[in-house]
């Protein structure tokens, strides 16, 4: 990968046709939660910053951070929803796991270190049970794209 390793990267994560009166947010570290920074009818955005380490030894990229969970090789970001996302009075728990090596590397090299750049992942926000997004989320219900800040 050519990017610089200490790069910041940003990442939104926007969930479609979300689960009305469901919160989620992104979970930091072991137990801090982050609120979106967008929630409508149709979608819930939330916002991260990860940092790029060294590549790993295959030469993918190194995903670091407060909000990287799991190892090096297999780092995924938490969207917690219900109680899981502090909500209270809610029968839903729930984490969905969105692995960041799913993330194309030509993404990562074109966003990596530009402060106008971001990764969005379009994720489906409602499950075939009725539920909120749960579990590892897989292509086709999660899409990735670079967005460019508009002034």
């Amino acid at each position: 990968m050519r990017t610089d390793h200490r790069a910041n990267l940003q990442l939104i994560l926007t969930l479609q046709s979300p689960l009305p009166g469901v919160d989620f947010a992104v979970q930091r570290g072991r137990n801090e939660l982050v609120r979106p920074f967008l929630a409508t009818a149709d979608s819930v955005s939330l916002a991260i910053t990860l940092t790029l380490g060294p590549s790993l030894a295959d030469g993918s990229p190194n995903f670091r951070g407060p909000f990287a969970q799991g190892t090096p090789a297999d780092r995924f970001v938490y969207v917690n929803s219900g109680l899981s996302a502090g909500q209270t009075g809610t029968p839903w728990q729930r984490r969905a796991k969105i692995k960041l090596a799913d993330i194309p590397i030509a993404l990562v090299e074109r966003a990596a270190g530009d402060p106008n750049a971001a990764i969005e992942a379009c994720i489906e926000g409602t499950m075939k049970d009725g539920g909120p997004v749960c579990a590892s989320v897989r292509a086709p219900q999660i899409s990735w794209q670079v967005v460019m800040r508009s002034d």
